[in-house]
């Protein structure tokens, strides 16, 4: 998992929580059932009672050996959504004009390293998810979704990849065009 870990590290983007691991459709859960899922675990966490201290950068004792991963399964890292500020903002040459609205989604998938991230462009006054991949040849934007409760427009580039986007409870992998408004855009498996 070092290219994840080499990503991460050349975007400037801090963790909280070293690689992980967990079933794909798990980690894919629509936003309403992703955040009844957080509040148990958090729960859980709490009644552990034990203090967390969270890495501000990954190791290589981080790292996830490819080996023991299922193609079923996601390796991840729990990304701090401020962390990627820094990242917004050079990578679209305007600090400020994106501000992160919930946890990014840092992930390697069969072999494959993504960076979702929802955030409010302030410059055009609506929330947007910008999705990543990473390749040897450096970071390609494959999704660009833009949303508010009156519209939505995307461009979206996922064919090649097992992933859509879903808004309004149908799937997007390709193209370019607006469709009814929408409060959440979600990133998941192509079904």
């Amino acid at each position: 998992m070092s290219k994840l870990r080499n990503f991460l590290i050349g975007a400037g983007i801090a963790t909280v929580g070293a690689i992980g691991t967990k079933v794909a459709v798990d980690y894919f859960r629509k936003r309403k059932e992703e955040e009844q899922l957080e509040e148990a675990e958090e729960e859980v966490v709490e009644e552990a009672a034990e203090p967390a201290v969270a890495p501000a950068t990954l190791s290589e004792e981080d790292d996830v050996d490819p080996e023991t991963i299922s193609s079923e399964e996601v390796a991840y890292v729990t990304v701090e959504p401020s962390s990627v500020q820094d990242f917004l903002d050079r990578s679209f040459g305007n600090p400020g004009r994106y501000v992160p609205t919930r946890p990014p989604k840092v992930f390697d998938y069969q072999g494959q390293q993504y960076m979702v991230i929802w955030a409010y462009d302030n410059n055009k006054e609506k929330n947007q998810m910008l999705a990543f991949i990473y390749t040897d040849e450096g970071r390609k934007m494959i999704g660009s979704v833009g949303y508010t409760g009156e519209a939505t427009d995307y461009n979206i580039n996922m064919e090649e990849t097992p992933f859509a986007v879903e808004i309004n409870e149908e799937q997007f992998t390709s193209g370019q065009g607006e469709t009814d408004g929408t409060d959440e855009v979600d990133f998941v498996l192509a079904s």
